[in-house]
């Protein structure tokens, strides 16, 4: 099921104006602070009224201004998921898990219940009340109240906001399970380029309240023009093959007859997974480098190089792998010789791949 939104709205700071259709799976709305992306989320949830537009899952119409449709907030049947889990405090998990499925319409289809809570490992926790819940707990009793709700479309903005490095690592496994297991589409706020790149089946990058750019999550944070924290959060996005772990405590990948070296991850060898490597962790060689401690060094080929006006510059190489970003400066560029259609070797060290850049399983598109 597919999810078409076009919306124009004058606010006092900026003007709203955006389209864009996204596949199943999850779909990220990515931009700064202030780029529209809450905007656009209230007004698909009828929070707010734009002064034109029009949203629809599949055949299901949340509202058209044209044919002069709109369906107050609870028929929209959406399941909603904030930076906190808002649940009420006075019932137990199962009282506030059974409560978005009072307001389905009879028919709607309904997600098995034992199957969520085991999705969410929560079936400890039913007979507690939220107080005596961790950040992390509340956020999973969140995402099955939202799902038992029989949702026509999930809305989360910004659910890891509020939560720790810690609770976030919690939570993502359980994001990457509903995307997967879930047939239900999800529109997900973030400006997290690692949320980003572990969980988006499409991407959708805002700026000013404009779509500057909207494709899969490694197009879209290659680009550094429309990262939210500039060329800090541009990194390259690779789907690789768990090949095998060693008893050294690393964990070795093959992505297109590449072998990657990283730390032990919780993932069985022949199950895929999605790996973002940061532009700034990456160096170049114009020849196969020796006496490196790095156990990572993939044979490319320069796609491009794109100088912004510091010093820096991003260089695109083509690897087996996919393709590599490296952030280096334009005097390493120049000394280095690169320009595009040249060899090179992309040098990455096995710990500069951090845990929450790696995500499980994806669907593909």
């Amino acid at each position: 099921m597919s999810l078409s939104v076009k919306l124009s709205h004058r606010l006092p700071d900026m003007e709203l104006d955006v389209a864009f259709d996204a596949p199943p799976g999850v779909t990220v709305l990515f931009g700064r602070s202030g780029s529209g992306k809450t905007t656009i989320v209230n007004a698909v949830a009828g929070l707010l009224r734009p002064d034109a537009g029009r949203v629809a899952v599949g055949d299901w119409v949340l509202f058209d201004t044209e044919r002069g449709r709109w369906l107050p907030p609870h028929r929209r049947r959406l399941g909603y998921i904030f930076q906190e889990g808002r649940l009420f405090p006075h019932l137990t998990v199962r009282q506030n898990l059974a409560y978005g499925g009072w307001f389905a319409p009879r028919g709607a289809h309904r997600e098995n219940r034992d199957k969520v809570v085991e999705m969410l490992g929560i079936g400890h926790l039913l007979d507690r009340r939220p107080a005596l819940l961790s950040g992390g707990e509340k956020q999973r009793v969140a995402i099955g109240r939202a799902l038992l709700a029989s949702p026509q479309l999930i809305l989360a903005d910004e659910p890891l906001a509020a939560l720790d490095d810690a609770r976030k690592a919690e939570i993502l496994p359980y994001f990457e399970r509903l995307r997967d297991e879930v047939s239900v589409p999800i529109l997900y706020v973030t400006h997290s380029a690692a949320e980003v790149a572990r969980l988006a089946t499409s991407v959708v990058a805002l700026q000013d309240g404009k779509a500057v750019r909207h494709g899969p999550a490694a197009e879209v944070l290659s680009d550094p023009a429309v990262a939210p924290a500039g060329v800090r959060a541009v990194g390259a996005v690779l789907q690789a093959r768990v090949h095998a772990h060693h008893a050294d405590g690393l964990t070795e990948l093959e992505a297109g007859g590449d072998h990657l070296f990283l730390p032990r991850i919780p993932h069985r060898p022949g199950e895929t997974v999605r790996i973002r490597i940061a532009a700034q962790e990456v160096i170049l060689a114009n020849r196969k480098p020796d006496g490196l401690s790095a156990l990572n060094v993939l044979q490319g080929t320069v796609l491009g190089i794109r100088s912004g006006e510091g010093p820096g510059a991003i260089v695109s190489v083509q690897t087996r792998a996919g393709m590599i970003l490296a952030r280096i400066t334009r005097r390493s560029s120049e000394a280095l010789g690169l320009r595009q259609g040249m060899k090179c070797h992309a040098v990455i060290k096995t710990v500069a791949i951090a845990p929450e850049d790696i995500g499980g399983r994806v669907i593909d598109t």
